[in-house]
């Protein structure tokens, strides 16, 4: 089942820049020049992972690239091979204004070889002015120690901007063209929920907004568009898996079994359909619901539930626990990135963590400050290590004025 990443990953564009005069010039500058595009491929493929688990993949210009119009072929390749992102390398100046990225919706950086022969320096400081002057952000990468020109290795530090500027890329990439779907509307006047299209997330992020009523949870449970077989499954697995706790309700508001088992139903349907509302499923096409098939494209989303849903049905901590989760019913899974009370703003801090770390995140709703003092009140427990100092009251930084 798809998980709301595109199916065609982004690839990282390798850009080696050149000296473009020729009589021996850009000759001897060939190998060196392909061999640091070379090398930063390896870093990332044997380093970066998709959020799926595969390889990052790279894709590195057929040639280097010493005037417009070799830049001009590589933008070309880069165009069919799928490429959200690119890196550009030189040892030594090379034209500027003629050689850049000029795409202005892909990211990008520059790493300017640190050497004393050839002054690569100088044309990362150009370059990175030539986009300042063109309005195209660049990211620029320049080790702190000289190396010699047949060193062909990346330095640590080196490596870790490339990577550090990589990841941010490709989270960007993942982004770009997908869908937020808000499941409801606001919830209890929380302005996270107040969905701001324009401004944040296409202008920002790259991505469409997509909406439905929570009454299609409704429609979907009693005209039964979620697949059958696998409700069963879900089912079984979570009646196997997932404790009751315990109901500490008064007697005379406490829910029956049936009801309680109902209910268990309820949340595992609720489960169902936000997935497929969200990436779509091919299931419900064969069972002759195309358009519910599509889904929204959607990489995250949330649902309002509180409180025009919960006053009725049961609440969405089911359901978001388990998207947001790797794994459910059908085993070992990318998460859904999937917020509670349709907190688009959490949903977009728990996305960019989720696309910079592969790993599924936890909406966490943190409401209350215990200081070393009032624990040892509370518990009788005297807090140690890293606990063990009252350091600043968390709202003490917007006190002080501190960002």
């Amino acid at each position: 089942m798809e998980n709301g990443l595109k199916r065609g990953l982004p690839r990282v564009g390798i850009r080696p820049i050149i000296d473009g005069r020729r009589r021996g010039i850009r000759e001897s500058l060939e190998e060196k020049t392909m061999n640091m595009a070379k090398a930063v491929e390896q870093l990332i493929s044997e380093t970066l992972r998709y959020p799926d688990g595969r390889p990052v993949e790279c894709v590195v210009a057929d040639t280097t690239i010493g005037g417009v119009n070799e830049a001009a072929r590589c933008a070309e390749k880069f165009a069919g091979q799928n490429v959200g992102l690119t890196i550009t390398v030189t040892p030594c100046w090379c034209y500027g204004a003629e050689t850049i990225d000029m795409d202005p919706l892909i990211p990008k950086a520059i790493w300017g070889f640190n050497g004393t022969e050839r002054p690569g320096a100088v044309y990362l400081a150009a370059a990175l002015a030539a986009h300042n002057q063109k309005g195209l952000p660049a990211f620029g990468i320049y080790g702190k120690d000289v190396q010699d020109i047949s060193d062909d290795r990346i330095p640590e530090d080196v490596k870790e901007k490339l990577l550090q500027f990589a990841r941010a890329g490709l989270a960007c990439a993942l982004m770009k063209g997908t869908s937020y779907l808000a499941m409801g509307g606001v919830s209890m006047g929380i302005a996270g929920s107040t969905v701001d299209p324009a401004f944040f997330f296409q202008k920002y992020l790259g991505m469409r907004n997509e909406y439905i009523d929570m009454s299609e949870f409704t429609r979907r449970m009693e005209e039964e568009i979620y697949d059958p077989e696998e409700f069963q499954q879900a089912l079984k697995w979570t009646k196997e898996n997932c404790r009751e706790g315990e109901d500490k309700n008064k007697v005379h508001n406490q829910r029956s079994r049936e009801q309680k088992d109902r209910d268990w139903e309820t949340v595992v349907k609720m489960t169902l359909i936000a997935r497929d509302l969200l990436v779509g499923n091919p299931r419900l096409k064969a069972l002759g619901f195309e358009e519910e098939a599509e889904g929204h494209h959607a990489l995250a989303g949330g649902f309002q539930r509180q409180r025009q849903w919960t006053d009725h049905f049961p609440n969405g901590d089911f359901m978001e626990a388990i998207l947001n989760s790797s794994f459910d019913w059908n085993g070992i899974r990318a998460p859904y990135i999937f917020a509670t009370e349709n907190d688009s703003l959490n949903a977009v801090s728990m996305l960019f963590n989720y696309l910079l770390t592969n790993m599924p995140q936890l909406f966490a709703d943190v409401r209350t400050y215990w200081s070393p003092a009032s624990v040892k009140r509370v518990t009788g427990r005297t807090l140690s290590g890293k606990s063990e100092n009252e350091g600043d009251h968390p709202l003490d930084q917007f006190r002080l004025g501190r960002p």
